[in-house]
């Protein structure tokens, strides 16, 4: 499956563009949509074309395999997008292994749901920012999935 463009949408609205590497909030260098990796230098100056190439290249490379993966391809397209969203953020590792992961495989919509809002802490602390979006892709997510 693809990023549907509402889905990718959603997350750069949610990372925000920032064309200038920057310290995120816990201390990771990030530049673009949230890119993160060794090629992020503090003096790294990137342009908007640069940062969709980015996105683009690491949800077609990395994300979207890994989530299609954990969830052995079945996801309506509001659910994949939202758990694109959610793993972009949190990682594929830590996406692969979670709760909204094991619920969605045991086809527990509601639980699944429910289990976004346990990625809204960064330094073990509740961030509203990671709260909203938290929310917003639970119910995107809670939107798609089969009664």
């Amino acid at each position: 499956m693809q990023t549907s463009p509402a889905g990718r949408a959603m997350i750069e609205r949610f990372e925000g563009l920032r064309l200038e590497a920057y310290r995120d909030i816990v201390g990771v260098w990030t530049i673009g949509y949230g890119h993160t990796g060794p090629d992020v230098t503090p003096d790294r100056v990137i342009t908007k074309e640069e940062a969709d190439e980015l996105l683009s290249h690491r949800l077609a490379t990395e994300f979207e395999p890994g989530v299609e993966h954990a969830v052995a391809g079945v996801a309506t397209q509001g659910q994949f997008d939202a758990m694109v969203s959610l793993a972009y953020n949190i990682g594929i590792h830590g996406f692969a292994g979670s709760h909204v992961v094991i619920h969605h495989l045991a086809g527990e919509y509601d639980a699944a749901a429910d289990a976004f809002e346990m990625w809204d802490k960064a330094g073990g602390r509740v961030v509203e920012a990671l709260h909203n979006r938290r929310v917003e892709e639970a119910q995107v997510y809670l939107d798609a999935s089969p009664s």
